[in-house]
């Protein structure tokens, strides 16, 4: 008899699909597919064409080269990723890597190494596990590439990017991210993947990008779990 799990608006059990997910928790959930935009992955209404980009990537080229994502940030989406990463459901890692997997197909054929995006010290210490590096280290393995852990620091610690406008959180993250020294040599001439949960204003994996190429990557591309529909404060 396959495992069974509890549907919390029905209290009723039903089949697991996998991970603990229901048949209904997974028709909940809205992935993305062709057509998006070749930039920052935004999903189009229909096709524009190979390699199209939206207009915020037209008027603003991303620090990133290209960004995928596995689905659309909602409160179905949103409730799996904070299991992840606040209630230590690291079981679930290996199911975003998967959809990671599926959605960056494209460019995973292209990519040298992984590099979650990192968290500072004080809050590693205090969740006990990077939820980024949980999901890098398996997309890494499936795709038969390199995982760079700690390629990229936060040489300080910054306030939750939760709230605040897109300008903000550029502020918030300007200057941030890092490559150590014993990292460049790796980095160099190599085309690397950025790992994190959600892309919002993508101020965050901006800052990672700039540093990576900094240090000499030759390209960089961005994969999350979920991304919103628009990126709400992206300048243009």
């Amino acid at each position: 008899m396959p495992p069974r799990a509890l549907n919390e608006a029905t209290g009723k059990r039903a089949s697991v699909q996998s991970t603990g997910m229901t048949a209904e928790d997974w028709g909940r959930i809205a992935f993305i597919d062709a057509p998006f935009c070749d930039g920052c992955g935004a999903p189009f209404e229909y096709d524009l064409g190979r390699d199209a980009l939206c207009m915020a990537c037209q008027g603003r080229k991303p620090a990133f080269d290209r960004a995928r994502a596995a689905c659309l940030y909602d409160e179905h989406a949103r409730d799996l990723i904070l299991k992840l990463k606040h209630a230590d459901r690291t079981d679930l890692s290996g199911l975003f890597a998967r959809w990671l997997a599926r959605a960056a197909a494209d460019i995973l054929v292209e990519t040298d190494a992984v590099v979650p995006v990192p968290l500072h010290p004080s809050r590693l210490l205090a969740r006990r596990y990077n939820q980024a590096a949980e999901i890098a280290r398996p997309l890494a393995r499936a795709a038969r590439v390199a995982f760079f852990p700690d390629a990229l620091i936060r040489r300080r610690a910054t306030a939750s990017q939760g709230g605040k406008s897109g300008d903000a959180r550029r502020r918030n993250v300007a200057g941030v991210f890092v490559v150590p020294d014993r990292w460049r040599a790796k980095i160099e001439g190599r085309r690397l993947l950025i790992v994190d949960d959600v892309l919002t204003t993508g101020a965050t994996v901006e800052g990672c990008a700039r540093a990576l190429k900094a240090a000499g990557a030759a390209g960089v591309d961005v994969a999350v779990i979920a991304r919103v529909k628009e990126m709400t404060g992206r300048a243009i």
